[in-house]
Formats: structure tokens, C-alpha cells, sequence
């Protein structure tokens, strides 16, 4: 495990040149994938004529024409899952767990590096009069509301600066209810809950489950869950998963079991809650900080990049634990939190913003399953980076899932209160969501 050391606030990092290096000329890359011609001295020394002006200048290359058809593919592909959920929800039918065979077969294809070639294509720098007519052929197909875009479309080099565009100030008004978490993305909201009983199982559909720490790690601070029963805790001591290499800027006192009773004081009881976010392809890409709190370590997991569509949850096992994902733990004012960034095909690049160093989706030699997570302690000890509500955290190529995992209030009596000081989430199952809208409340105390 290595440290990092982070300033007590978020860097101010432009997006845009961080992609830069990345980038290459749309003419290089068409030059470099036709074979090579002899070149004509013309008189002048004009490189073109006005008979063969026609050439490049009007030429769409195979990048553009493979990025267009993939966006053709993906729209009809939309169309399909969505009228088969729309009539699985008007019938009142919940999805269930049903492996196939196209499941197993899409362990056996090369995903990782056709997500970094799909990633190539769209860091192709493409002409300017091309621009806007890619970009609202992409709105039209995935539903991306480009007025709240920040800058005008020609300025967008390629689709993947597209893909994470920063959007005008107004567009997503943060919740400042002190008492308030809100979502940190755009998306559909899958699952939400509390976690109680041994395992601390998360529902992927029905029939099918996995647990937390296999999500967020093995060296995770997750809270052990003791008992079903909030009431059968009332007598046991706190518990934690593992002390972090022994550290002692890490304070245990958060992680107890989130249903024990504390018999020596009047602390209020702390409740193990999750929530899961799908981001569609049109959605907005960037990934916010839910509430205020202190981000202590990041772990990366190198996975496979199965899709995290509805189909892929309904028939792939265990997809969240096996798809390569970013989880950042730390603390808040109401104990545990960590946040999980998961990838899927063609979306292997996830980029943390007081991170730029980290790359995701990188050539792997071995099984991916036989690496360990990269771990990473950010400094200064005790503190980690401070994150406020609404700062930005990371950003998705494309759409994927965010999983947060947190502690917050709850009663001793298990009875929910308008009143009371029980977190409750106000959000519904399928419901969208945008970030920075509240995804649950709790009273003052």
C-alpha cells in the first residue's frame, strides 16, 4: 500500500488538458491508416490543388463511419431493452436472476481490449464542421439535453471530451440541507436499502445477491453487521472488519456494528444503508461527492468489463464484483462511507479527479482475478482530502454504476418517524435522479 499526499482542498484540474496528451489530429490519424501514396510537387508549393481539395478535407475516415454505426448499434440496442422493461414493468414483473448461455460466452471475448480501442476511436480529435452533427446524433439516440452543455458543441475535440462535459452552473443545484445526502450522478435508481443480517448481502435482481466487502474489498473498513435483529446486539461490543495495517489516524469508533447498542452512553445507533445508480450512455458522466466528509484510501480492483446494462444484470453472476471498479472509503459526520465506481464494456477509463495519475483498464499480463486491488492512503494522515458537498470526484467515459455504502441514523425501536432523527431515503426503485438531489433525509437529534 502507498501513500499519496493531497492538499486539504480539491484541486482545481482542468478536464480538458487532461485529456490532451490523449488526443491526435484527426489528418494523423487518417494518414496513418491509408497506405502510403507518392507524394506531387505542385506549383507553389501547394499541398492541394483546387481539383483535389476534395480530399481530406471532405473525407470521413473509418473512425468517424465505425463511431457512427457503433452509435446506430447502440441506439436500436436501447430501444429493444427499454420496450422489454417497459412491458415487464406495465405487467408488474420483477426481474429475476436467469443465466444463459451469452453470458458465459461474453466472459470468453476480449472486452478489456475492445474497450480500449472503443476508447481510442473516441479520443479521435474530429473536424469541427463534423462536431455538432455527431454529438446531437448521439443526443437524439440517448436523450442528452445539450443546452446544458457549458460550452458550445464545436469546441468538444472528440466524443470522449463529449462524453464528460462539464455542464453550465444552474444545471444541477445542490441540496443544502445539512441533514440531506444527495445523489453524486445522473441515473436510475436500481436498489436501495439497509443492510441487516450476517454478510451484508446487496440484491442484484431478485435470485440474486452479493455481499458488500466482496464489492468494496477484503481489506475494507466495512462495519460488521452482527445480528439480523437490531435488538439481539443490544449486548455485544463493537466490531470492525480489520484495522488498516494497523494506522492510527483511522478511527475505530465509527465502524462498530451499525445495529450495537451503546450501553456506556447515549450515542445514537448507527444503520448500514446502500444505494445503486445506473448511468445510461446519455446521462451526464461526472461523479460528485454526496455529502461532506473525508476520503481516507482508494482501492482499484482490475476486473473484467462485463456490460452493466439490465439484460447483463438479469443473466451475468456477481457482475458488480467482477467488473474492474474504483472504491474510495473515508468518514463522515455520521460514520462510514465509501463509494464505488464500477466499469463495463467500452467504459474501462475511470478518471479521478485528485488522482490524474491513476489509469484504469491497463494491459494485464496475468488473470485479472489473481492481482490484488491497488491500494492507496491519501495524507495528511488522520484527514485524507476533504471533500464538500457537490465537489467533483471522478468521471465516467460513458455511463456505468455508482454504489454507495453508508452509515446513518436509526431508531432503537425500528419504527420510522416523520419526527424522529432515523435516516430515510426519498428516492423509489427505477425512479431517475439527478445529481445533487437528495437521495435521503434524517432529523436533528
Amino acid at each position: 500500500m502507498t501513500k499519496w499526499r493531497a492538499s486539504r482542498s480539491i484541486p482545481l484540474l482542468n478536464y480538458h488538458k487532461i485529456y490532451l496528451h490523449r488526443r491526435f489530429h484527426f489528418t494523423t490519424f487518417l494518414r496513418s491508416a491509408r497506405p502510403a501514396q507518392p507524394q506531387a510537387s505542385f506549383p507553389g508549393g501547394a499541398s492541394n490543388s483546387g481539383g483535389s481539395s476534395q480530399g481530406n478535407s471532405f473525407l470521413v475516415p473509418g473512425a468517424t463511419v465505425a463511431t457512427i454505426l457503433m452509435l446506430g448499434a447502440l441506439h436500436v440496442r436501447r430501444m429493444y431493452d427499454d420496450k422489454q422493461i417497459e412491458e415487464a414493468k406495465a405487467k408488474g414483473i420483477e426481474s429475476e436472476f436467469h443465466p444463459d448461455v451469452k453470458a458465459r460466452f461474453l466472459r470468453l471475448l476480449p472486452l478489456r481490449s475492445i474497450s480500449r480501442f472503443w476508447g481510442s476511436l473516441t479520443g479521435v480529435e474530429l473536424p469541427i464542421w463534423l462536431r455538432p452533427y455527431v454529438y446531437k446524433a448521439w443526443a437524439r439516440a440517448f436523450h442528452s439535453n445539450l443546452e446544458e452543455a457549458q460550452l458550445p458543441l464545436e469546441e468538444y475535440a472528440s466524443l470522449r471530451e463529449f462524453f464528460v462535459r462539464k455542464l453550465k452552473e444552474s444545471s444541477r443545484p445542490i441540496d443544502s440541507d445539512p441533514y440531506c445526502l444527495v445523489s453524486p450522478v445522473d441515473g436510475t435508481v436500481l436498489r436501495f436499502g439497509e443492510l441487516r443480517g450476517p454478510g451484508a448481502m446487496i440484491e442484484q435482481v431478485k435470485g440474486c445477491s452479493y455481499s458488500a466487502s466482496s464489492l468494496l474489498g477484503a481489506n475494507s473498513n466495512l462495519p460488521m453487521i452482527a445480528a439480523e435483529d437490531a435488538n439481539e446486539d443490544s449486548g455485544k461490543e463493537e466490531k470492525t472488519v480489520r484495522d488498516v495495517n494497523q494506522k492510527s489516524w483511522w478511527s475505530i469508533s465509527f465502524l462498530a456494528s451499525p445495529k450495537v447498542r451503546d450501553n456506556a452512553s447515549s450515542r445514537p445507533q448507527k444503520g448500514l444503508f446502500y444505494c445503486v445508480i445506473y448511468l445510461k450512455p446519455g446521462d451526464y458522466h461526472r461523479i460528485h461527492s454526496p455529502v461532506d466528509w473525508n476520503l481516507l484510501l482508494r482501492r482499484h480492483f482490475s476486473g473484467h468489463l462485463l456490460p452493466m446494462n439490465e439484460r447483463a444484470t438479469r443473466t451475468i453472476r456477481n457482475l458488480y464484483v467482477e467488473n474492474e471498479r474504483v472504491v474510495l472509503e473515508g468518514q463522515w459526520k455520521q460514520g462510514y462511507m465509501a463509494m464505488a465506481a464500477i466499469g463495463a464494456t467500452n467504459i474501462g477509463s475511470i478518471e479521478l479527479f485528485i488522482e490524474p495519475t491513476l489509469k484504469t483498464n491497463k494491459p494485464q499480463k496475468k488473470l485479472i482475478h489473481s492481482l490484488p486491488p491497488d491500494e492507496r492512503l491519501y495524507e495528511p494522515e488522520g484527514t485524507g482530502v476533504p471533500l464538500r458537498k457537490g465537489d467533483e470526484v471522478a468521471a465516467f467515459n460513458m455511463g456505468s454504476t455508482v454504489v454507495l455504502v453508508f452509515q446513518a441514523p436509526i431508531s432503537q425501536s425500528g419504527i420510522v418517524k416523520e419526527s424522529s432523527s432515523d435516516f430515510r431515503f426519498c428516492i423509489k426503485r427505477g425512479g431517475r435522479i439527478r445529481m445533487g438531489e437528495p437521495l435521503g433525509r434524517w432529523n436533528q437529534s
